[in-house]
Formats: C-alpha cells, structure tokens, sequence
C-alpha cells in the first residue's frame, strides 16, 4: 500500500493552545483555507527543520536550505 511505511503518520503529538493561540490559528485556517492541524503540523516541521540547521551548522537557516519532503 505505502512503499515506505514510515512515511504514514500514524504518530501523535498534544498540543494545547490558549483561547488567544486559538484565535491566531483559526484565522490563518480561515485565511489560507487550511485546516488548522495542517498548519500547525507545517509550521512545526519548519521551525524544527530551521532549529537543527542552526544548531548543526551555527547560522540561521534560509529557505532554500529545506530537507527533502514526501510529495503529498
């Protein structure tokens, strides 16, 4: 079915929000049409990736230094 099973995002992860935080996502959920777990989920692997090219190559991370994505 998958040619790479760990690809399937079968992993969760909690994360709570107060009603301020709330307000802010609903909004961009609203404004880019997404759903709100995939615009969390985006923004957390993109803080994530800039974080670990910080700390494993001492600089700010730029957008073209992104890892690879799966399509989809």
């Amino acid at each position: 079915m998958y040619p790479d099973r760990k690809r399937v995002r079968d992993n969760r992860q909690t994360v709570r929000f107060d009603d301020y935080e709330e307000e802010l996502l609903r909004l961009l959920s609203k404004v880019t049409g997404a759903q709100p777990s995939t615009l969390i989920r985006e923004l957390a692997m993109r803080q994530a990736e800039e974080m670990l090219l910080e700390a494993f190559l001492g600089q700010d991370a730029k957008a073209d230094t992104s890892l690879p994505r799966a399509a989809g």
